[in-house]
This record gives structure tokens, sequence and C-alpha cells, in this order.
């Protein structure tokens, strides 16, 4: 409904009080705090950039250690009730756990003491499997693969490349040897390789490693003075001990899930403290006193000033806002409106002076999109889906809030829609009754409360056209209104009521027209004098747009020039009006899929018995499942671009920033305040 008004605080403390108050600040979480404005010389800022980065590691190790025992000790939440937001605690339990932290912290450290354990025994069992795989070829080997042989004989152990036999081996071997006293034998083969042994005379080893050599022999990269396959029981015994080990290690590091509150109030503890200690280092200071300036909400300036005063004996002032202060933005708004707020700050937020458009952006927001699904099944599902959620879970995350909101009045707007153009998951009480009950009349079971869009689309098309129009022309009545709010008549009147004079006066000159009558089949017979004073309002508001719309240049006929430069603008007001025939198109495209989804279902369903009627749901479901997904997500990008394009390109100016009060860093706690 409106921009907070806020206010700018400069803050002179003692020095000593420098972290109790910002801890005070920081608990409050009510003043935006920053320091860079302050550059008074002989003041000095203290270097916190160690003690930060200890508290970021310790709530990094925090952080491991919870998602450890997410890992091993997993907490029962699913779906939406993992999303329920954060764990409220009381100040007894904080102060107890803080009291506490040494322990925590070394029970931290313990788990992941005990993951980094894990990772090694899993990287040991990784290097016995690769051993294993590299030794199965050499199983067969009944000496160890380090043997060279005696005094007399030499062995040679390797690999040939592709597949040989022990009769092409003993070729390879023997070759130009004039009494071959060679055996060899074939260990394993496979497309890639062939493991061989080959023992010898000594005094010819050398030429019979030179003719395997020829045909690609190679010594194998790893060398057991061990039988490989007394090697391989052994990595497999290694393995045995190292999964033991490991499930040791889950265990224990589960037996600390009774930990995992006091692990997430310490990570949040020192996190604070990290972002305390970031702030401190940006404060300027002297010998005894500290500065620091931040901005405020208006209403909250004089409880923070007596805070500061009385609990810390500090000055502060209130000051005037300068013209190069960039304010920060905070929206407040009713209920129903603030579950907009998000797809007003994804375009962008208001700055100071400047209209906040989410109380009237909202009822527009839920009117367009219930118009474009428009299917009272789909909004009653997605009413009563949303509505148990926000019943059920009371603290869930302010973010899906909103939009679980949103989408509640959404669905609200959906259903309503529906009935009025007599859809409900389609045609399917009719379908079910022309199905299964022999229905066989001519009229609708659920007759539209207002019209049926596919039997008369040209009609909810001009309807279309005049809610878009509304909508504009409340866009524009905005910015006349800031016009007006600073005083300015000449604006209001040259950019405002100039372009309603003229854009209303065309459409009263088109709805009795021939053309307007071919198009929508309405008819309209305005008075004489309706149709006079159209001319006129039209005339008048062309020549107020030609003639002040360049009202900054004093060169007349580049003044003009302007004028009709802004004339050919109506141009776009066309282009948004059409814009808003996507109420019809999505509404009637949600209507035609859900009932050609009931059409095919009660084609295969017919005559078919209880399997039928097993199909027909089954259909039924799948299909208006998909169409509800595709549709409410089209409704959902279209109605936003109603918004973003038509709407706020008539009155919006955002390059507002969001209020980042000083707060404690909870990312998984919020400490209930003691009465």
């Amino acid at each position: 409904m409106a921009i907070v008004s806020m206010q700018k605080l400069s803050v002179c403390a003692n020095k000593k009080h420098r972290k109790a108050i910002l801890e005070a600040l920081q608990a409050m979480g009510a003043m935006e705090v920053f320091t860079d404005q302050i550059d008074e010389e002989g003041l000095l800022k203290m270097d916190t950039a160690s003690r930060r980065a200890q508290f970021e590691r310790t709530a990094d190790a925090f952080d491991q250690a919870l998602k450890k025992l997410k890992e091993y000790a997993p907490e029962n939440k699913k779906g939406i009730a993992a999303l329920t937001g954060k764990d409220v605690i009381d100040q007894k339990t904080f102060r107890q756990v803080v009291s506490e932290k040494r322990d925590y912290k070394r029970w931290a450290r313990e788990i992941n003491q005990a993951e980094k354990e894990i990772s090694e025994c899993k990287g040991t069992i990784l290097k016995d499997e690769n051993q294993i795989v590299s030794l199965t070829p050499w199983l067969s080997l009944d000496v160890p693969m380090s043997e060279s042989g005696t005094k007399m004989t030499a062995v040679l152990i390797g690999t040939l490349p592709g597949v040989v036999t022990e009769e092409e081996l003993f070729s390879y071997a023997a070759k130009d040897l004039d009494d071959p006293a060679v055996t060899v034998k074939v260990l394993s083969s496979s497309s890639e390789q062939t493991c061989v042994a080959a023992v010898c005379l000594k005094r010819d080893s050398g030429k019979v490693e030179e003719n395997l050599r020829s045909k690609g022999f190679a010594r194998p990269a790893q060398m057991v003075k061990r039988l490989p396959r007394e090697v391989v029981e052994d990595l497999k015994k290694d393995i045995e001990v190292q999964n033991g080990e490991i499930e040791r290690l889950k265990q224990m590091i589960a037996s600390y899930a009774d930990k995992r509150e006091g692990f997430r109030i310490s990570a949040d503890y020192y996190r604070t403290r990290e972002e305390k200690y970031k702030l401190l280092g940006t404060i300027p200071q002297s010998e005894n006193v500290f500065f620091l300036e931040g901005w405020v909400t208006a209403d909250s300036a004089d409880q923070i000033i007596r805070l500061l005063t009385d609990r810390f004996g500090a000055y502060v002032e209130k000051e005037e806002t300068r013209e190069d202060d960039e304010e920060p933005t905070v929206l407040r708004n009713n209920r129903f409106s603030r579950s907009v707020e998000g797809v007003l700050e994804s375009y962008g937020l208001p700055t100071k002076g400047h209209v906040d458009p989410t109380f009237i952006m909202s009822f527009f927001y839920v009117f367009f999109f219930g118009m474009m699904l428009s299917d009272g099944g789909y909004g009653l599902i997605m009413a009563i889906a949303c509505g148990i959620i926000l019943l059920k879970y009371k603290r869930i995350e302010e973010g899906l809030k909103k939009m679980l909101t949103l989408f509640f009045w959404c669905g609200v707007s959906t259903a309503f829609w529906g009935f009025m153009y007599g859809g409900f998951f389609g045609d399917l009480i009719d379908t079910v009754a022309k199905t299964f009950f022999g229905y066989t009349g001519e009229a609708t079971l659920l007759p539209p409360l207002w019209f049926a869009p596919l039997t008369d689309p040209m009609k909810l098309l001009v309807w279309c056209m005049l809610f878009g129009m509304i909508h504009l022309f409340t866009g524009l009545g905005i910015k006349g209104y800031e016009l007006l709010k600073r005083g300015d008549i000449v604006g209001f009147i040259s950019d405002i009521l100039a372009w309603y004079l003229f854009v209303l006066g065309l459409i009263l000159l088109l709805l009795p027209s021939s053309l307007f009558e071919s198009i929508s089949g309405m008819q309209f017979n305005f008075p004489e004098w309706l149709a006079t004073a159209a001319k006129a309002m039209t005339i008048i508001g062309a020549l107020i747009i030609l003639v002040m719309s360049g009202r900054s240049q004093k060169n007349p006929a580049i003044r003009i020039a302007l004028g009709a430069y802004d004339l050919y603008g109506i141009t776009s007001w066309l282009s948004d009006a059409l814009s808003y025939s996507r109420l019809l198109a999505l509404g009637l495209a949600t209507g035609v899929i859900a009932s050609v989804i009931n059409l095919m279902a009660g084609m295969v369903a017919k005559g078919n018995g209880f399997i039928g009627v097993i199909i027909f749901i089954l259909i039924e479901l799948l299909g208006h499942t998909l169409n509800i997904g595709i549709n409410a997500l089209g409704a959902y990008v279209h109605t936003n671009r109603l918004q973003y394009v038509e709407f706020f390109g008539k009155f919006y100016d955002a390059g507002g920033r969001a209020f980042k009060p000083f707060k404690t860093a909870n990312q998984y706690i919020e400490v209930k305040e003691e009465k």
C-alpha cells in the first residue's frame, strides 16, 4: 500500500561499548548500518580479518558436521515438511549451547575427522580393487610375478597384444634357436592382451626375450613378490576390513544425532559473530569513541535511539536525507497484497517519492490469472492444496509462504472464473454423465454463470479488451497521481488528462462503428450529443498532446514535431490493448485441452465395463495433471508480462534497493525472544 518512511541515524559512542552495541543492533535486525560516508582524518579501523576467518572456518566445520549427520542419520522430514523454516529455539537453550561451545566444536571435529577417515578408507578400497583387477589375469600363475628363474633357467612373465595361442607363443619364443629348450604357458587371454609365461635356459633368455619383444611383449607394470592369488586374497580381506571400519565410523557419526540442534545453534552463533566482526572491521574509531551511520524505518527510530542512549550512553542524531543518499526501500502491505511483493521485487523496487503499486497490482494479478486458467476444478485444487500447506506448516520459509499465498488467491480466482465460464475439469461432468450414466440431453449439466467462451469467443475478447483498458488507465492514473503529488499541474494535464481524453474519445468513436459491430457482433447506438462529445474529447486531447508534449523545447517547430511524434504513441496503446487478448487465448486453451482429454477418456472407456472405468480415471488423472501444470505456468508467465510491460510501462520507474538490516546470520534457527 505504501513505501515505509526511512530515517537516517548517526551514532557516536564510547569505544568500549562497540561490540555490545553491534550485538544489540544485530539482535534487533532493524538498522542497515554503513560507515563508508564517515571519512574524518585521524580515524582508524580495526583489523578483524583473522578473527573473521576463524569464525568462518568454525561455522563451516559445523555445516560439514550437519551435512554428514544428514547423510548418515537423516531426519524424518520429507516433501513440504523439509521447507518448514528454521527451528525456533528459546533463549535458555541458546545460552546453554553457547556455554558448551568448546564441547560442540570438539564433537564437530570428531565427526569431520571420522568423515576424513571414511574418505581414506574408500580410497584404500579403490586402490585395492584396482590392484585386484590388475592381478586377476595372473591368478593361474603358480610362481611370484617377480620370479626371474634359477641358476640355469630364466623366467619371462609379461603380456602380448591381442589373442595368442600357446603354439604361436612357442613359435615366437623359439625362433632362430638351434636347440630350443623353451616352455611356454598362456595364463589368460582377452581381445586386448594375452598374459604369458615362458621358461628357457639362461643362455637363451636374451634371444627368447628379443623374439617376444618383437611381437609386442611387455613386462607387467605390477610385479608382486608373492603368488598373485595370495595377494588378491589379502586384498579382499583388506577391503572387508576397510568396509568394517567405514561402517564403524558411520555409526560413530550417527551417534551424534542428538547433538544436531546444538550444531545448528553453534553454526549460526559463529556465523553471526563473523558478520559482527566483518562490520566491526569497517567502523572508524578514535582512541576513545567510534562512529557509524544507518537507515531505520521512521516508526522504529525512537525505539533504537532510546536503546542506544539509555543502555550505552551513545549520542544518536537524526540526520536529514541528502540528495546523494541511496535510501533503501521497505514495502508495507496488507496480508492479501503482501503475497505479490515477490512479483514486484523481481522487476525492481520503487524509489523514494514514488508509489508502491503492490496493492493495486495484487487485485489485477489475481483477477487476470484466474481469467487465463479459468477452470473451477483446477482452481479448487490450487486453492485447497496451498491452503492446507499454509495451515499445516506455520513456520514455512517467508518467500515460499508468500508464493503459496499468492497461488491460493489465484486458485480462488481461477475457481470463480471457471464457474463463470461453466468449466469444471473442462466438461468432465457432462462426459461422465454421457459415458457411464447414459445421459443424452443437450443441456449442459454445469451451465456457466455468465457465458461459455468456447461458444462466444468474440464476446470474451471484447470484455478482455475492456479489462485491459481499465488496467492501462489505472496505470496512467497512478502516474497522474505522482505528478499531482509533486505539484506538476501542467504535466498532469499534458501527459495524463490529454491522453485520457484522446484515448477515451477514440474508443467512443469506435464503439458505434460498423467495423466494431462486424468484429464483436455487438451494436452500440450513442445519442448525438455523446458522439459530438467523443469527437471533441479526441480533438482536444490530440491538440494538447501536439502542443504540450514537447513543452521543454523553445523552438515551435521542434515542439510541434515532438508532439506529433508523441501522438504516434497511440499505436502503442493499440498494441497494449491487443496484448490482453492473451486472457482469451489462454482461457480457451485450458478449456479446449481439458475437453479433449475428457473426450479421449470417454471414447476409450465407453462400453469396456470396469476396465473402462480404470482407464478413464488414469487418462483423466494424467491428462488434467499435465494440463493444470502447463497452463498454470502459462498463466503465471503471461500475468507477469501484463504487469511488467503493459501496466508498469505506463508509470513505473523501478530502481530502488532493498533494505538490508544488520541482523543475525541465522541459517538454521530462530531464537525466541524472552517475554
